[in-house]
């Protein structure tokens, strides 16, 4: 193992991996990994889906930039392209059915009574641009450094 690798950078916080029967759902809804072979692109493994996706959740869960997740939930480059790849393929929104199934199941939702509405306009103050600064001119004191 490297130097700059420590063992508490591997093993990752229990509290913060899915349990394992969101991944068995999670699982089916991810993209299939493409086939490599003879005529295909070679190139690395891909990394370990459970643990990218874990490393996602994180990212979704905490608010952090990308680069700050913790190595033991693995790259966060990696874990960012995965996350455009699932948005593009649309594994959340299938995440986000499937959730919506359930709890409608098990509690109910009163669809008729459900209404989105949002606006999406530019900030007042970004119209407001400050006035340029206007140059000084000359300094005249000496530096007091030298």
């Amino acid at each position: 193992m490297p130097a700059t690798i420590k063992d508490n950078d591997v093993k990752p916080d229990p509290a913060w991996l899915m349990p394992q029967a969101m991944w068995e759902e999670i699982r089916a809804l991810l993209p299939q990994e493409k086939p490599k072979g003879k005529g295909t692109k070679g190139g690395r493994p891909r990394a370990e889906a459970r643990r990218t996706m874990d490393g996602i959740f994180y990212v979704l869960r905490t608010g952090c930039q990308w680069k700050a997740l913790p190595r033991s939930l693995g790259s966060g480059s990696t874990a960012h392209d995965y996350f455009v790849e699932c948005l593009r393929e649309g594994v959340f929104e299938r995440l986000w059915r499937l959730g919506l199934e359930r709890y409608d199941v098990a509690k109910g939702i009163e669809w008729q009574w459900q209404a989105m509405d949002g606006v999406m306009t530019k900030s007042p103050l970004v119209a407001r641009r400050r006035a340029p600064t206007r140059p000084t001119g000359p300094r005249r004191a000496r530096s007091a450094c030298c």
